[in-house]
């Protein structure tokens, strides 16, 4: 075994500060007190507490998406990198929206106490999964435009972006009139949800690597538009917009999974699983 003597400081100090911002989202989750949060009382600071937890996932997925950038444009990629990024990545998309998870479906844990922590621990395993398997299989001299399943920070979001929803959805002053039985329905189906994206992340459905695709190299000026106004969208409406785009991209692999296979007739080269 060789000794490692040297790692580069600035892209392990981002690739740590995912792993911070991961803790202290579990942190935060775990302050929540179902019973409160059955009550659906927007004074009560729990409410705020699911909806921290959910954005420090998301500030986690920036420092997710710098690590690596940094570690390419300072030409200080490394084996240790990659397989401390994946170490962090654990705790942040797997672990902690598990939490999360149950903490912000209080009527789901309490018809179903059981069967809800049985799924968040299956969602932590099959993001350690998905992961191991993506360290095995990463050729670091790949122009990485796709990936093999549901990458697990887009995951991560999509669970994530649930709780900036029931944020929006328990406060006093919302306009929607069913917002309560919203709230309910959304609870009981995000669990099964949540499943749903675990199977993803293990599966061999093809997802674009965002980053790469949308940022890198020249685009058209309506691309630029197209990104201009889905921003305007999340920043006007992002209790409503974040889980709708999140939603739509977890989902949008395997219908397209199952046009280019059944209607199109275009053969995969990798099995579903």
């Amino acid at each position: 075994m060789k000794p490692l003597r040297t790692i580069a400081v600035l892209p392990t100090l981002f690739t740590l500060a995912n792993l911070v911002c991961g803790f202290f989202s579990i942190v935060v989750a775990a302050r929540v007190d179902a019973p409160h949060m059955a009550a659906m009382d927007p004074t009560v600071p729990d409410i705020t507490n699911v909806m921290l937890s959910g954005w420090l996932i998301f500030l986690a997925m920036v420092f997710d998406a710098l690590d690596g950038h940094v570690a390419r444009l300072s030409r200080t990629t490394s084996d240790f990198g990659g397989q401390l990024d994946s170490l962090c990545d654990v705790v942040t998309f797997g672990v902690a929206p598990g939490i999360l998870l149950v903490k912000m479906c209080p009527d789901f844990t309490y018809l179903h106490r059981e069967a809800i922590w049985v799924i968040a621990a299956a969602y932590a395993a099959s993001t350690a999964l998905r992961l191991a398997r993506f360290n095995v299989e990463h050729a670091e001299d790949s122009e990485h435009l796709t990936f093999s399943g549901l990458p697990s920070p887009a995951g991560a979001a999509s669970i994530a972006s649930f709780a900036i929803m029931f944020y929006t959805l328990r406060q006093e002053d919302n306009p929607l009139v069913y917002a309560e039985q919203i709230d309910f329905v959304l609870q009981m189906v995000l669990p099964w949800f949540a499943i749903v994206v675990a199977l993803l992340m293990v599966s061999r459905v093809p997802y674009p690597h965002v980053v790469n695709q949308i940022f890198r190299g020249h685009r058209s000026f309506g691309h630029i538009v197209r990104i201009l106004f889905a921003l305007v969208a999340v920043a006007v409406i992002r209790g409503y917009s974040v889980p709708v785009i999140c939603c739509a991209f977890v989902l949008g692999g395997p219908v397209r999974y199952v046009w280019e296979e059944f209607v199109l007739r275009r053969e995969h080269k990798e099995p579903l699983f």
